[in-house]
């Protein structure tokens, strides 16, 4: 009996599914019941409609077989010979290559986005019949993650370096598989590393870096002259000190803005080690988030007046606190001196999200998108190579940016790598995520559902058509 009992949530998820579910392929079963169909046939009864409810099934029919049939023409040629002629091959994003569109978009979303190493996915396939082997899916990854690299992404960086506010940044690594030796000895893998960019709410960016220097890190902010959110970590500082050549007038040094959860968990830290100091810290520091969070919904004006009347004192209180704490601590080891140290050193970028009301107080969202790397190299635990890292970065960076801008990431991959060929190459920023909604809008709908054949380019959407 225990097992039959329903509550009234369970019971409104059965009879409304999402909008998600409804859109999918529906089976119907109609149940008769045996007495009253009787009773029906003996004019004692009559059917006056059903009692609905839904279930979530699943069918094993993903895979399609895409044919793609080219007419062939006999015509005559000049000197009057009958000669064959045949459709010409359609331009593709990967050409000569076994997948469509969609089967590329699936294994990218299922890779990057669901975190399942190509290994799981060459089984998944075998068992559908279709013995993909790795090797052939791992080709086909790093030659689309490259293609949207040189296109796409390229303009996406482009956009953000031009218009960007602020970019929140981090990094974790990764590993690289290690080249054969003649001898064919074993040797460790190398490790490298993965740069998350967040240029406020358009774009998101993962880039491969084979070494984390400092010098990799300014080339990936070359030209950008805005805010930059990081941790204090000591590749970042290059990107902070002013340009050598002082004649130059066109400064495109960023400004750095200080992450207060850094900051909360080296307290926290020192209060595990039983620091009276350290709670203190960690009580003020929650204090500042507490009073900032209750402004999360207004305007960046408002807020920005709303912290310099009611944060500010708080701030100013916290560090002129932190510092003779500091002095007294400053010669002894432990992670006390570090929290206290990490605050006063770090005042200035700190302090930096009172400048104005966009400016977030912690870098937690570079985190959380880094966990996109984290979560995935548990499975497939390695790149290939450098070009792979890269390529991956760019698939990586498709998918994120699809997800920010509520994009289905696997009908947004399918679309763009559809559309892809045709488009003009000054205008693939039109084909990011987003402007990708209002992009579609103007695709003609029947050429976009095939995965093959011509596609009319739409004009420019600031340009107007042609009348007639």
């Amino acid at each position: 009996m225990y097992l039959l009992r329903r509550t009234r949530r369970s019971l409104r998820q059965d009879r409304g599914l999402s909008p998600r579910a409804a859109a999918t392929f529906s089976v119907r079963i109609e149940l008769d019941d045996p007495v009253f169909e009787a009773l029906v046939e003996d004019g004692k009864a009559e059917r006056i409609g059903f009692e609905e409810s839904a279930k979530l099934a699943w069918q094993r029919a993903g895979l399609r077989r895409l044919v793609t049939a080219r007419r062939k023409y006999r015509v005559l040629d000049g000197a009057g010979e009958s000669v064959v002629e045949t459709a010409p091959v359609p331009p593709e994003a990967l050409p000569r290559c076994l997948a469509a569109p969609s089967m590329l978009a699936h294994v990218a979303v299922e890779k990057f986005c669901d975190g399942l190493p190509l290994a799981r996915i060459e089984d998944r396939l075998g068992r559908d019949g279709v013995p993909v082997d790795r090797g052939t899916l791992s080709r086909w990854m790093e030659a689309l993650g490259a293609t949207f690299g040189s296109t796409v992404v390229h303009a996406m960086r482009k956009d953000a370096m031009k218009t960007a506010f602020c970019i929140a940044t981090d990094a974790t690594g990764v590993s690289v598989q290690p080249e054969r030796r003649p001898d064919r000895k074993r040797q460790d893998a190398r490790r490298a590393h993965y740069l998350v960019q967040i240029a406020d709410r358009d774009h998101i960016f993962f880039e491969f870096m084979p070494r984390e220097t400092s010098a990799a890190i300014k080339e990936r902010f070359e030209g950008f002259a805005g805010y930059v959110q990081a941790d204090a970590k000591s590749v970042f500082d290059a990107l902070f000190l002013p340009p050598e050549d002082d004649a130059t007038d066109d400064d495109t040094t960023p400004t750095e803005v200080g992450c207060w959860a850094h900051a909360r968990r080296k307290f926290w830290e020192a209060t595990m080690a039983k620091s009276v100091v350290a709670r203190e810290g960690l009580a003020r520091i929650g204090r500042i988030f507490a009073i900032d969070e209750t402004w999360r919904d207004k305007l960046p004006s408002e807020v920005r007046t709303l912290r310099d009347k009611h944060l500010r004192p708080h701030i100013d209180a916290f560090f002129a606190w932190v510092a003779p704490e500091y002095e007294r601590v400053k010669d002894q080891r432990g992670p006390l001196r570090s929290a206290l140290g990490y605050a006063v050193r770090q005042r200035g970028p700190l302090t930096r999200f009172l400048d104005d009301g966009r400016l977030a107080l912690d870098n937690n969202r570079s985190e959380r998108e880094l966990r996109r790397i984290a979560v995935g190299r548990k499975a497939w635990l390695f790149v290939g190579s450098d070009d792979h890292g890269a390529a991956t970065g760019h698939l990586f960076t498709m998918i994120a940016s699809a997800r920010l801008h509520g994009l289905d990431p696997e009908m947004y991959l399918r679309d763009v790598i559809r559309v892809l060929p045709h488009w003009p190459r000054e205008r693939f920023l039109d084909l990011s995520p987003k402007y990708w909604l209002r992009t579609r809008a103007r695709l003609v709908a029947s050429e976009l559902v095939r995965e093959l054949g011509p596609l009319e380019v739409p004009p420019p959407a600031e340009e107007q058509a042609p009348a007639g």
